[in-house]
């Protein structure tokens, strides 16, 4: 699968910070220190109505520990998924008529489109669930043959992953059964099915039904669950441990749990990642953004009613990563103004100091990327008068090169 256009990423001048992340297996910001290659797993869009907010809230986080490692030097090695055949996506092409392939490719084109105007760098593997079939096949296979996977015995040729197969089950949401059990049941588990040894047992492969796409495998015809299709792209692409999974908090469980325990199950390697990473979910007046509630703010509804793509970034790094916050017209206004007044101060023909600008902006972005802090120290050097006449080009590279935001056309 075809991934975006990479906008260019200018170099910086000056030292680079060392990125610290909050890590939600441990509870805490700790250092992410990478070798010289950073490996980033990010759970991509199921393409059934795509993008909204949320989603590019999401993305923007990464880019942004993309672009932090980058600036300190490391290789990224970056992987999304698109998970595009499951129970949502082939529920909207029913109710519409329409073919659910020709569905998520006009979905994950126009989401392609959207990062590509939100500048955001493009992963260097941007995989569908359809095309990664033989590899996911084969580590389903891999975990029945390893009795890490059982035949529910039903009849239907379901297949169910044990949560007895993963020792340290549960130490990456730290979240204690009953929440798991309800996290479960509202984002996609079935802890009500008869025949499972556990409730918490998730899916691994769902046999052939009438009317459902399918492929074979050594397991008989149907599609793999879920949480297998990330493990199984991730190990493929990055190897058997990387150094961020990321998402937004309503994947820490169950999907992020169960990724991890199916990895580290098949590898013997453990933790699947040195960082579990999650951003915030992102509201319209009072809800969570969700298609079931019917309030998705798009980002090519706002980029055709001409709203300039830095001023929807700039709005969404308002709020720092981890809080869920509200979108709202007066978030927007705020965007807007910023990008005016950042670029009027780069149009001058001296500023602040320009180099004390981007040894903060690089102190806020390091501090478990402190975008508040990173948006405040810029707008007090554009309102600012100086006497640094290189202030103004040096500040319009590090605005662009480590939060994105280009200040000249």
């Amino acid at each position: 699968m075809d991934s975006w256009q990479a906008p260019l990423l200018p170099p910086v001048p000056g030292e680079p910070v060392a990125l610290a992340l909050y890590d939600t297996a441990s509870a805490r910001v700790r250092p992410s220190e990478p070798g010289d290659v950073a490996r980033m797993y990010v759970c991509g869009i199921t393409p059934y109505d795509a993008t909204h907010l949320g989603h590019a809230a999401t993305m923007l986080v990464f880019d942004l520990v993309n672009r932090v490692w980058r600036d300190n030097g490391r290789t990224v090695r970056y992987a999304q998924n698109v998970t595009d055949v499951d129970e949502p996506l082939l529920e909207r092409a029913e109710r519409d008529g329409e073919d659910w392939v020709v569905l998520a490719m006009r979905e994950t084109a126009l989401f392609r489109e959207d990062m590509e105007a939100l500048r955001i760098l493009p992963p260097d593997h941007y995989i569908g669930a359809v095309e990664s079939m033989p590899e996911i096949t084969k580590l389903i296979a891999g975990l029945v043959e390893a009795g890490d996977g059982y035949n529910i015995g039903d009849g239907t040729g379901d297949h169910y992953f044990p949560v007895t197969a993963s020792p340290t089950f549960g130490y990456e949401s730290n979240y204690d059964r009953e929440t798991m059990l309800a996290f479960f049941a509202e984002r996609g588990g079935d802890p009500q099915r008869e025949g499972k040894r556990d409730p918490l047992d998730a899916l691994l492969w769902r046999g052939k039904r009438e009317g459902e796409p399918s492929w074979p495998s050594t397991l008989g015809d149907g599609r793999p669950g879920w949480h297998i299709e990330c493990a199984a792209i991730a190990l493929n692409y990055l190897g058997e441990q990387i150094d961020v999974q990321g998402g937004g908090t309503d994947l820490i469980f169950p999907h992020h749990e169960f990724s991890a325990a199916h990895a580290e199950a098949a590898t013997g390697v453990r933790p699947f990642s040195s960082h579990y990473v999650h951003g915030g979910m992102i509201g319209w007046n009072g809800e969570k953004m969700s298609k079931s509630k019917g309030n998705l703010v798009f980002v090519s509804r706002l980029r055709a009613d001409g709203v300039d793509s830095s001023a929807i970034r700039l709005g969404l790094l308002s709020g720092h990563y981890r809080t869920d916050r509200e979108w709202t017209g007066a978030v927007l206004t705020e965007g807007e103004r910023r990008v005016h007044a950042w670029r009027a101060g780069v149009r001058r023909e001296s500023g602040p100091d320009g180099a004390a600008l981007v040894r903060e902006l690089r102190e806020r972005l390091a501090d478990d990327l402190d975008t508040p802090g990173a948006l405040a120290a810029v707008d007090r050097w554009a309102a600012a008068d100086g006497d640094d006449t290189g202030a103004p080009d040096l500040v319009t590279t590090a605005v662009d090169g480590l939060l994105g935001v280009p200040l000249r056309e």
